[in-house]
């Protein structure tokens, strides 16, 4: 199963459209996960024109979006615990920790809200931030993730522009 995950679009403010790199990367993904940073509900229906999307709700996201989305899911995909953030809840000092607090027994934990790409084993837990897809804060470029499950585990590949 091939998952694209993106985080962090904040739209309108930072583009009126998904980046043509976006549409690209995940031409050919059987599922999208958004990890929260939304911000308009456009960003949902463009991307489930490419595949079946969840989200949650991030930080910056109306408190009525956080309502209907939630802030924290785990999805049960191909046999594997996947936790899904936006990794600005709970305790830690930075976000990948918070984010291995919130499911310390998820295979796959997916989150956003640092804008930084992260692609982690920790003790068998693989951690991954797609970094933004439109506001790459501190980063070269902006990017995106792909998320592969199979039989032989979990993978991940960070998709830059």
């Amino acid at each position: 199963m091939r998952i694209g995950i993106i985080s962090d679009t904040h739209m309108p403010r930072r583009g009126n459209t998904l980046p043509q790199f976006v549409l690209e990367a995940f031409s050919n993904v059987d599922m999208i996960l958004h990890a929260g940073d939304i911000n308009d509900w456009s960003v949902l229906r463009e991307l489930n024109e490419l595949a079946p999307t969840t989200a949650i709700a991030g930080n910056t996201d109306s408190p009525a979006m956080a309502d209907i989305l939630g802030q924290k899911i785990t999805l049960e995909l191909d046999g594997f615990q996947v936790g899904l953030t936006h990794g600005h809840l709970g305790r830690g000092k930075t976000t990948p920790e918070r984010a291995l607090h919130t499911f310390p027994d998820a295979d796959v934990i997916v989150f956003g809200h640092s804008h930084q790409p992260y692609n982690k084993d920790h003790n068998g837990q693989l951690l991954l931030n797609p970094g933004s897809a439109t506001d790459p804060r501190g980063e070269p470029r902006p990017s995106v993730a792909i998320l592969t499950l199979t039989d032989a585990g979990a993978s991940a590949e960070i998709v830059y522009r």
